[in-house]
């Protein structure tokens, strides 16, 4: 199934309402299953840098299908170097990004900016959750 603009607009207002409640100002990205950004919401006071952490995450997410964090324990071996300057360089493995896996299809994922990176996961995993996606932690 292809995320729509519908859902992505869903995932947002999801990472937005857990950043209300954390009480953290937050850039969210979302990108399709071909890292394209699809959905971006900047809320009022966010540092604008967030923007660019938010969506190299959820690229990086997409790109391997799995939450971000997991990937910076790996981001000097040669594989994920080499896949993420094959992918032009924008994929940032570090914590705040979840992917979205329906069917066994990774369909897109969610990048979030602004918090610790562990407050930024969350966003991103409850924004995934408004469109009954269960986003798994990371298990850094």
């Amino acid at each position: 199934m292809q995320l729509t603009l519908a859902e992505a607009n869903e995932i947002v207002a999801g990472a937005i309402a857990k950043a209300e409640e954390l009480g953290i100002k937050i850039n969210i990205s979302v990108v399709d299953g071909g890292a394209r950004l699809l959905a971006f919401a900047r809320m009022d006071s966010a540092r604008w840098a967030g923007r660019y952490g938010s969506e190299g995450k959820a690229i990086a997410s997409v790109c391997f299908g799995r939450a971000s964090g997991e990937l910076a324990k790996r981001a000097d071996t040669p594989i994920v170097k080499g896949i993420i300057a094959a992918e032009g360089g924008h994929a940032i493995p570090g914590l705040g990004a979840v992917p979205i896996i329906r069917d066994d299809v990774v369909d897109g994922a969610c990048g979030v900016g602004g918090g610790t990176g562990e407050q930024d996961e969350d966003c991103a995993r409850a924004g995934v959750a408004r469109i009954g996606v269960e986003a798994a932690a990371t298990t850094a």
